[in-house]
């Protein structure tokens, strides 16, 4: 498989075209920089592709504004890649100062640092923003907030103890798609809402992803209910402006790990997917510079290993979920997420009293094979047959029906960046948010308690899955009345 994507972006994502022409209904008005404002100062904690996002946008589209002063993670080759990078386009004599996560503290103490941007693995999110309130200053961190209730209890002790900001990264508010649906909801052209059905399909390129990473593990990631599904919950949390009260779930892998493997006869697999052939669930690190330095030529120092095998033995995720959420005010959700499916999207239908809602999102409409058997990312830069995308092109659509009227589509604004035209408008409210002209009327930016709030619906989920019973979520003492 070959990987190859902008540097704030998933390889193995899908790949939409960015707009040239982003619709300024979409992007927040700022006002300018005042003249000789110093900027705000960054560490940066986690320094795997993720933190990519980020670091682009300190030394690009909001260098006038913030600076990144100094990383931590537990592998400085990662530190390096980044490192690099930015003495190149800075012009830096010397590279910025180095850090293991042991000595959080001392990073931003030594370096007055004003915040943090936290993109570790899932388990270490509470911990890392907990000891970063701690010492004053405010908190970045990218979904989801924790995985666990305990991680959700020790965060909100720390704010109250400290007090602070903890900005949650939600990006997918942002996206236009998904910011179009909510204001459409606000609007009250659907009434009341009364129910929500959101189903979620990751492909056989990025569902399969999660089976090659640390995701694999339930104990780092919290299973996808809690590190993918998070997006998910919280828009609909956002969307219909409410907060979930009961959860019950059930789930299982039925595709990915050694299990399904042997029970489908596929063979023997190879360990990695680094110089594997012919097989679609490899992803060759080679194929990727980035992820190649990032990953491949760190191995030496922590024998993680970036392109495991999804079919290798370990798997302690789910591939199939399905989950049914009672909200506080009466509407219900059905959810479900599977990630083995041809392609890549997803469809949300929202019932109102007056009518209906329905979002349908093509992010790839197929994952086809190269001559060598090898998944292409991106079939219009590989010549191989494009008539799935005359049946499933990619596109995003949303109609609107009211009672007695015939159904409209809506007109969705070009966004700017990944993550459905999100990243570069919430990367905006990130940095800029206090020079802001006008308040958002969609209220996009996130607190913690909106990322406790997203999390709680996993949480209960994973609970409800274990116990077979329905979850009410004021008992898993989360820290904080959820309204």
């Amino acid at each position: 498989m070959s990987a190859t994507g902008p540097i704030d972006q998933n390889p193995t994502a899908p790949h939409p075209g960015a707009s040239e022409d982003p619709d300024s209904r979409v992007i927040p008005r700022f006002a300018p920089v005042p003249e000789g404002r110093a900027k705000k100062r960054y560490v940066i904690v986690g320094t795997g592709h993720r933190s990519g996002m980020y670091v682009d946008a300190l030394i690009h589209a909001q260098a006038e504004v913030g600076e990144i002063v100094a990383w931590v993670d537990p592998n400085n080759t990662r530190i390096g890649y980044y490192d690099d990078l930015v003495r190149e386009e800075l012009g830096l004599a010397a590279g910025l100062p180095r850090y293991t996560p042991e000595d959080l503290e001392r990073a931003i103490t030594e370096n007055r640092a004003d915040a943090v941007v936290i993109t570790s693995p899932d388990l270490w999110h509470a911990g890392l923003a907990s000891r970063a309130l701690a010492t004053g200053v405010n908190v970045i961190v990218e979904k989801p907030l924790t995985t666990t209730a305990l991680g959700c209890r020790s965060i909100a002790d720390a704010v109250g103890e400290y007090g602070g900001d903890v900005l949650m990264t939600f990006n997918y508010r942002y996206a236009p798609r998904n910011s179009t649906l909510r204001e459409v909801i606000r609007s009250g052209a659907i009434g009341e809402i009364t129910s929500v059905h959101f189903e979620w399909a990751l492909d056989t390129v990025h569902g399969a992803d999660y089976f090659r990473r640390w995701h694999r593990e339930r104990e780092n990631s919290g299973t996808l209910l809690i590190h993918k599904a998070a997006h998910h919950f919280d828009l609909v949390n956002w969307w219909i402006a409410d907060s979930p009260v009961r959860v019950f779930a059930s789930a299982g892998l039925r595709f990915y790990g050694d299990e399904n493997a042997r029970r489908r006869g596929m063979g023997e697999r190879p360990e990695r997917g680094t110089g594997a052939e012919g097989d679609p669930f490899s992803l060759d690190l080679h194929s990727d510079p980035r992820l190649e330095a990032l990953y491949l030529n760190a191995e030496h120092e922590d024998g993680y290993r970036r392109d495991q095998d999804p079919f290798a033995p370990g798997v302690t995720i789910y591939d199939n979920m399905s989950v049914l959420v009672d909200y506080s005010r009466g509407a219900t959700m059905s959810y479900s997420l599977n990630a083995h499916s041809p392609w890549e999207g997803y469809r949300v239908t929202v019932n109102g009293t007056e009518g209906r809602a329905e979002l349908e999102v093509v992010e790839r409409g197929a994952v086809l094979l190269d001559t060598e058997g090898n998944a292409v990312l991106d079939p219009s830069a590989t010549p191989v047959d494009q008539q799935a995308d005359q049946v499933r092109p990619e596109r995003d659509r949303l109609v609107v029906q009211r009672h007695w009227q015939p159904a409209h589509e809506v007109e969705i604004p070009a966004g700017i960046g990944g993550h459905g035209g999100g990243d570069q408008i919430m990367l905006m409210d990130v940095f800029r948010a206090d020079l802001r002209l006008e308040e958002d009327p969609l209220g996009r930016a996130a607190d913690w308690v909106d990322g406790v709030r997203a999390v709680a619906v996993g949480i209960a989920a994973n609970e409800s899955i274990a116990t077979g019973n329905a979850v009410t979520i004021a008992d898993l003492d989360l820290g904080v009345e959820l309204g």
